[in-house]
């Protein structure tokens, strides 16, 4: 049998990938080696977002009473939350399958390996057999970086060191617990831990945390968590993880923090080695996959998708290429944005962004004017944070009167930072955005305020 469509991986590029070209009418084969979902929903985006809803309920009762809420007896129960993490992922997996299958996409559990060009397609192997494709869809994610710190390897090996996937399965809250990374997975799972009483330390190379996120909204976030106990080592490069220590440099002294568990989160790479794609000549650039705005390779009807491509390896940024890239499939031009892709840091309070931050776009060279707010300007965030101190910026081009991008700090920061992509995308003007109606009491409405100050 000759497939319109093979997809390597299961996650959110390949899965929905798969989806949206079964609905459109193909014949489809997707193949996973682990589980469906990939590590998004498996050992990422879902798991960690499930643990620190447990944490912010917690943390809402321990500080209740600020608001006249009071509780005795309380405490978190880490292995039924893991116990509960679990359930929810299950329970979206067997979602992925069945709507895999509505879509009549076969699915196979198990890794595919790109074999070569044959008359009908591309040849490719799994388990033992061969499968046709007119076309393939490359979707085989990251995995984590691992650097070649002395230690590090043989810590991993010893359970000692961990990644987002073992961490994310402790039974057992360490006592201590050494991060190496300030990024997005470092900093969620610092602060899940840091709130169920585990001591939390954070090593970064960097001068900062949160990568590229806006600086003024980061320090805030940094004091909120100093204030709660994390202790963040910055400018300190790790040297070795040696017995039950990190070892590091900082400020030219040589240092160690001791740990009951490490969690290294540097970052991700992208999964491209022994997939096949010498055996088609697939280019990639520094280990991923080159693609155009199309999503497409430099090999005729070969696409790839998510994190693979290494351009922004973000669940939703994998969505919307997978539907690009089936959507070229099926002869419905598409191109791929990455102007205002929202990102979020899922601790409490929320850090969202989308766009440019003052920072990027002075860089750039743009003439821009920065609307800064506290977040008292919005009734509801008031109403449900006693001494809140969130944040809101927009960044707007002077000349176009047009918005550039936002940073937020606040809750509900992750729900509301999708109407400032939207705005970016259509390309509104700030007179046009005015007239749009926003919800009140809602956190929101902080966007229209900051639109009629600008």
């Amino acid at each position: 049998m000759v497939y319109d469509l093979i997809v390597l991986g299961g996650g959110p590029a390949g899965y929905l990938a798969a989806e949206r070209a079964g609905h459109g009418g193909m014949k489809v084969l997707c193949l996973e080696g682990r589980s469906f979902g990939g590590v998004c929903l498996n050992e990422g985006c879902v798991p960690t977002k499930t643990l620190l809803y447990s944490a912010k309920l917690y943390d809402g009762v321990k500080h209740g009473e600020k608001y006249g809420v009071t509780a005795s007896g309380l405490a978190i129960d880490h292995a039924k939350v893991v116990q509960r993490k679990d359930k929810v992922v299950r329970t979206l997996v067997a979602g992925v399958q069945a709507a895999l299958k509505a879509n009549h996409v076969e699915t196979k559990q198990a890794f595919g390996k790109i074999a070569g060009r044959t008359p009908e397609g591309y040849a490719v192997e799994a388990a033992g057999e061969t499968y046709v494709g007119k076309r393939l869809l490359i979707a085989t994610g990251s995995n984590p970086a691992v650097p070649p710190i002395p230690g590090l390897k043989e810590g991993l090996e010893r359970g000692f060191v961990m990644t987002n996937r073992e961490i994310l399965d402790l039974r057992e809250a360490p006592g201590r617990l050494a991060v190496i990374g300030g990024g997005v997975i470092g900093l969620e799972m610092a602060a899940y831990f840091n709130s169920i009483g585990t001591e939390v330390t954070i090593i970064e190379m960097l001068d900062h945390i949160a990568g590229e996120n806006d600086k003024d909204l980061v320090a805030l976030l940094q004091k909120h968590y100093e204030k709660k106990g994390i202790r963040f080592l910055l400018s300190a490069k790790v040297t070795k993880v040696e017995g039950g220590a990190v070892h590091y440099e900082k400020d030219g002294q040589a240092q160690a923090v001791e740990a009951d568990k490490v969690l290294l989160s540097i970052g991700r790479r992208a999964n491209t080695a022994n997939i096949g794609l010498e055996t088609i000549g697939v280019l990639t650039e520094r280990g991923a996959i080159v693609t155009d705005s199309r999503m497409r390779t430099n090999q005729p009807e070969v696409y790839a998708a998510g994190d693979v491509n290494g351009r922004s390896m973000l669940a939703h940024t994998a969505y919307r290429e997978a539907e690009v890239a089936v959507n070229n499939m099926l002869g419905k031009r598409d191109v791929m944005r990455y102007n205002a892709i929202p990102g979020v840091l899922y601790t409490n309070p929320e850090l969202a962004a989308v766009g440019e931050t003052e920072y990027t776009a002075k860089q750039k060279g743009l003439d821009v004017q920065v609307v800064k707010l506290p977040l008292q300007y919005s009734g509801r965030y008031v109403a449900e944070n006693e001494g809140g101190n969130g944040i809101f910026k927009l960044v707007v081009d002077k000349k176009e009167r047009t918005v550039l991008g936002a940073q937020a700090l606040c809750n509900y920061a992750s729900e509301f930072i999708v109407a400032v992509g939207a705005f970016i995308e259509l390309g509104l003007t700030l007179d046009e955005i005015k007239e749009v109606v926003f919800p009140h009491p809602t956190v929101c409405e902080i966007i229209r305020e900051a639109v009629f100050q600008a």
